[in-house]
Parts: structure tokens; sequence; C-alpha cells
């Protein structure tokens, strides 16, 4: 049939059937597909990613697939990638390496570590409810295990539906809109594609709300309050915000909502944003020039809390634990705590769980539904095969 559509290709259409036909070449399939088999339902989690090593060589493979993603940097390609390949993948890998190498632990990189717990706290506690129905897989946006080997993992166990949980609680363009991206183009070369959910965002979901605040309340109870409590989330480019981009509203929804729960006046918190990058204005106000002003206003006591992280990482132990403690105590500031993120514990766990049910409504029914149909169709084929087996008279 190829050869048939490309004998009468001819021209511009020519190519483009041709092209079609090399789409057609590249699909992939999962083993045969066995009618006897239960379809399971699969959940895919997703964060940033990490370097597979704390080295300038693993950097250079990380930040070359991170900062090629047209979502995180929006310029145009011919402008953004010879300033890519010219200058910043030829030093900022082993400044990162040095970054990197500060909060590596024996375990590896600490978001990979705490990814993979949460996925199998979450795995623990949907299989407790269902059984082997469900599977849930871990796939980094940049990086390894990556989401196109989470994907192919979920279709060899048998997942004919997948949701997709992005570990973003805001959403973002940059994070959990080029997740959906790369989940998008792993189906593309599928020829089985899944039935698919996706999470878009848990910003203002009660039970997010109140792990954070729990959490909080924790270190206060045993280690009083402080003067100010500041809630640094990672930053963006401001031209994000003004072209459409929701997750400076759902930042400050976030924190407004932290705050009630914490029956904090409105003077005693402080919202902020970090991890810059370039040298174009991103969101305002700045944490690292927060922290500074806050110590210099005589603020002796402060505690930072990341609700934009689902769990710690470069920019919460080594820019907010580290550098941003030696700025608050540098300019007059007595005591400076890091409130972790909310990583592997159990009430976190158990939201992020009960939020994945809510996508899973209907559809574990109807795996059991689908299950109970597929055995009903191989034993009346198998019976038919008897009887045709069986000798006439």
């Amino acid at each position: 049939m190829r050869g048939c559509r490309a004998s009468i290709a001819r021209g511009a259409p020519g190519r483009a059937l041709l092209e079609s036909d090399a789409m057609y070449d590249r699909l992939e399939s999962p083993d045969r597909f066995d009618h006897g088999r239960p379809p399971r339902v699969g959940v895919l989690l997703s964060n940033l990613g990490t370097p597979d090593a704390a080295t300038p060589a693993a950097l250079r493979v990380y930040l070359r697939e991170f900062l090629s993603d047209p979502r995180v940097i929006e310029l145009p390609r011919w402008k953004w990638l010879p300033i890519l390949h010219l200058f910043i993948l030829t030093t900022r890998p082993k400044m990162s390496a040095e970054l990197y190498r500060k909060v590596w632990t024996a375990e590896g990189s600490p978001l990979l570590v705490t990814a993979e717990r949460q996925r199998a706290g979450i795995e623990r506690r949907l299989r407790a409810r269902f059984g082997e129905r469900v599977a849930v897989a871990l796939g980094m946006r940049y990086g390894n295990p990556s989401i196109a080997a989470a994907m192919r993992g979920l279709a060899a166990a048998g997942c004919s539906r997948i949701v997709v949980l992005p570990l973003y609680p805001q959403y973002a363009a940059a994070t959990a809109g080029s997740t959906f991206d790369a989940v998008f183009a792993e189906l593309t070369r599928t020829r089985w594609v899944p039935g698919l959910r996706t999470i878009e965002t848990y910003h203002d979901e009660p039970g997010y709300i109140a792990a954070l605040a729990a959490s909080v309340r924790e270190r206060w109870q045993t280690e009083g309050e402080p003067d100010r409590l500041l809630m640094s989330f990672h930053g963006m480019p401001q031209r994000y915000f003004d072209d459409g981009d929701p997750y400076f509203c759902y930042c400050q929804k976030t924190a407004r909502l932290l705050g009630e729960a914490l029956a904090l006046p409105r003077e005693r918190y402080v919202v902020s944003f970090q991890s810059l990058f370039g040298k174009e204005e991103w969101l305002k106000p700045y944490t690292d020039r927060t922290v500074e002003a806050l110590a210099k206003q005589g603020v002796r006591a402060l505690d930072v809390i990341c609700p934009g992280f689902s769990a710690d990482c470069l920019e919460t132990i080594e820019e907010i634990d580290q550098l941003n403690r030696e700025i608050f105590l540098h300019h007059g500031g007595e005591r400076f705590r890091f409130l972790a993120c909310l990583n592997e514990r159990d009430d976190h766990l158990d939201f992020l769980t009960d939020l994945v049910v809510r996508q899973l409504g209907g559809w574990v029914d109807a795996a059991n539904a689908s299950a109970a149909a597929s055995n009903t169709a191989a034993e009346t084929a198998r019976r038919a095969g008897e009887m045709r087996a069986r000798p006439a008279g």
C-alpha cells in the first residue's frame, strides 16, 4: 500500500503523502492485544526534572533540553538557539553543576528521590482502593525518567486510559502546559491512543491548602511564630503574564487562602517570586530583594515557604535555604527558617490521591465492565471453537 501511495504521489502534494507515510512507518504498537486481559487505568505523575548527575556534562544535556523548549523561552528560534548554544551552554553547565553538588545526596537528586516516593505513596493508596487495576508512573518533563518512557510503560502495563497530573500546584504554560505538550507529542507516535484526562491546576484545592497550613502550624507549635511569613513562588517573565498566562493570579490566590487558613493578618505575610533567568523583567517583587528589604526594615525572624513547589529541589534547598538565608542574616536578620515543601507528607499524598480519584470517576467501573465484556467475548469465541472442532453426528 505504501508503494502504491508513493507511485501516485507527484509534486508538493506527493511530498506531503510521503511525509505522511513516514509517520505511519514510525507508529508504535504495544504487544499483540490480549482480549482476555482486563484493561487498566494509568496515572502519570510529572515534575520538571533533573540532570542525571551533578556534573557539567550532565547539566549540558539537561539544560539543552530544558532551554530548547519554546514554552520555557518564548523567543523566535532563530534568535534564541544561537544564544543558547554559543553562550549559555558553554558557560552555565559548569556553574549549575556546582550548585547541584551542594544539594546532591547519596541517593541522587533530591527532586527525583522525592518524586519517586510520591509516586510509590500515591500508587499504594490507589491500589488500596482499586487493587491492581491502577498503575502509577513517573515521567519528568526534562531528563530521566522521561514522559515518553513513562507513557510507554503504562501502555505495556495494559493501561487504556491515563490521568496526567503535573505536580505544579499553579498552572503555567511553561510547566503544566509543557508537560501536556510532551504527552501529546508521545501520542503522535502511538498507534493506539489511550483515553486521556489532564489535571491542569490545584492551586485553590481545599486539601492542598489544608496540607500547606498544617505544615506551617507544626513548625510554629514547636518553635514559635516568626515576625513575617514569606511565600516565595517560582518566577516567570512579566510579558508571559501580560500575554495571558494565569500563573501570577493563581499564586496570589494560593497565598491568600493559606493566609486565611493560618488566620494571618495581611501585613504578616509577603508574596514574592524567585529563580530569575535572563535580563528581562520578571514577576515582582523578587524574593532575594524582598528578603534583604525585610531584614533592613527590622524584621528579625523570617519564615519562608515555597507553595509553588510540590517537592524540595535546587530552587528551594540551595536558593532559599542557603542563598537567601545568607542574605537575610547578612543584612541584620536574626532567625531564618525555611519551611520544607510538602514532599511525601501523608496529608499531601492523601490529597493528591483524592485529586486523582476524582478524575478516575467512571473509569475504573468502565474498566470492570469492559473487562467483563472482554471475558464474555473470549468465552463465547472459545465455545464456538469447541463446537466447530466436534465431529458431526
